[in-house]
């Protein structure tokens, strides 16, 4: 994979059309900016109680955005990222459906995990007790099944997504089924959607077992011998982190976005340098995407400190509410339909103050740090909260999800700020010396980026008491500086 700037998008909620308008619109309007593209779930149906994380058919585009073929083309100019969504499908799918009909005869029985699969002598509120959980309430849903009976079903998130028995044959069939499909349409790497939950053990958390590093590195293996490369989604503590970069092709930066809001909120930067010194460098890196923005990647956990303290973290969330106006809190835990009560729902921008300077220095701070960047769709047009799709929805998530179209695009790109945006991108895709030697240093509100390949380097300077940014970048005797603040006002 490229190490230049990608872009997360939705298919419809970017274009308000299909996948061929997607590719027009990566070759005109937003042509020379991307090198690759993740685009989030695609499968049939994009609408279904999880924006698509709970496909009834996972090897079928929703027709309304086109077909295998238009993914395909859209391939041949762009390194295509998917969401294989290894946890769970929908309930509404022909499997479950079945499953429902026949119980224990249908040929899809073993495909879905069921309580009594984990704990055959029952579940003892000591084991319950230690189930590792991402929202309230119970991880199990009732059903009711032929002849009276019923059965526990897993389900993680929510009762409309079953989680898949991925030890069973049925389940190791469904996940090779898809990665074959992937394969034959030019999908070049795949997020391990929930990864982290897959296996289940009893008197354990569920979450990120030995087992569960076994079960990615074969799902790795079996994707790498096809030509597919694997990123690992996994909100954690971030000495987990590091330890699974060690054991994956790539990992998310996910604890970058607090850090870097953060840093700009207390003018302190001690925290954010002490996280770049260790942190992965084979880790992609994002500020925003279409889930909200993570707490419990920075928090401590079970008594281990962590980046920063409970106090710091409710500095941090309030700042958010306060910058948003309050916006923030109408969409984050139980305020709205959220399936994690660990992150807060805003888009970056909001969080920010809708302050053009501290979100392109944001940006900078993404663009210089270890890793491949991506931009979500939303965040690379500078999109304020979708304050009227919240209130329609009432899905926490969504009010960084708008829909927009080719008008709205154009729109968001005559605004400074997207211009400037645009000439950051331009600059991290052509310097060469962002693949070679990082360090890191700060000194109070002051933080030095620097990046060396050969003769050539990278520069960027920080300093928040005086309100600047610049950018140096040599090339043998060639010297240009950038001042942010400067490049906001010109443009």
């Amino acid at each position: 994979m490229k190490n230049n700037v990608q872009l997360i998008t939705y298919i419809d909620r970017l274009t308000g059309s299909n996948t061929q308008t997607l590719n027009n619109i990566l070759n005109d309007q937003l042509a020379d900016l991307f090198s690759g593209v993740h685009l989030l779930p695609f499968y049939y149906p994009i609408d279904g109680s999880d924006a698509g994380f709970d496909p009834i058919d996972h090897t079928e585009v929703d027709s309304r955005l086109g077909c295998w073929n238009d993914v395909k083309q859209l391939g041949e100019g762009y390194e295509l990222m998917a969401d294989l969504i290894v946890n769970h499908m929908s309930a509404k799918s022909k499997e479950f459906k079945d499953v429902l009909a026949n119980g224990e005869q249908s040929p899809f029985w073993d495909l879905f995990l069921t309580k009594d699969k984990v704990f055959p002598n029952g579940l003892s509120e000591e084991q319950r007790k230690k189930i590792y959980r991402p929202r309230p309430g119970s991880c199990f849903t009732n059903f009711s099944l032929p002849n009276n009976e019923s059965a526990d079903f897993w389900t993680t998130f929510t009762d409309n997504q079953i989680d898949i028995d991925v030890r069973s044959k049925s389940g190791k069939d469904y996940l090779t089924r898809i990665l074959n499909t992937f394969a034959e349409n030019n999908i070049k790497m795949i997020r391990l959607d929930a990864a982290g939950y897959a296996l289940k053990k009893a008197g354990t958390s569920c979450f990120m077992l030995d087992e569960t590093f076994e079960f990615i590195d074969d799902l790795s293996k079996s994707a790498n011998k096809l030509g597919i490369e694997t990123l690992v989604e996994i909100h954690s503590y971030y000495k987990t982190q590091i330890e699974i970069a060690k054991r994956v092709d790539r990992v998310y930066d996910f604890a970058l976005p607090p850090l870097i809001l953060h840093s700009l909120f207390s003018n302190d930067f001690t925290a954010l340098t002490k996280w770049l010194t260790i942190s992965p460098k084979n880790c992609i890196t994002v500020l925003d995407t279409h889930d909200g923005i993570g707490i419990i990647d920075v928090g401590p956990m079970n008594g281990k400190a962590g980046l920063l303290t409970n106090d710091q973290i409710d500095e941090l969330v309030e700042t958010i509410h306060v910058n948003s106006e309050g916006e923030s809190q109408k969409a984050t835990g139980a305020a709205a339909s959220n399936v994690d009560l660990y992150q807060v729902n805003c888009t970056y921008y909001d969080a920010l103050g809708r302050n053009d300077f501290d979100y392109l220095v944001a940006r900078a701070i993404q663009f210089f740090s270890p890793g491949t960047p991506q931009i979500y769709y939303a965040g690379l047009l500078a999109e304020k909260n979708a304050m009227t799709l919240l209130a329609k929805t009432n899905v926490g998530r969504d009010i960084n999800r708008p829909y927009l179209n080719r008008e709205s695009i154009e729109e968001a790109l005559s605004k400074p700020f997207t211009k400037a945006m645009i000439r950051l991108i331009q600059l991290r895709n052509s310097c060469e010396t962002f693949n070679g030697k990082f360090a890191v240093s700060s000194d109070a509100s002051m933080l030095k980026m620097k990046w060396i390949k050969g003769e050539q380097s990278a520069v960027l300077l920080l300093n928040r008491t005086e309100k600047s940014a610049l950018i140096e970048v040599k090339e043998g005797n060639k010297t240009s500086t950038i001042c942010l603040n400067t490049l906001l006002n010109k443009l």
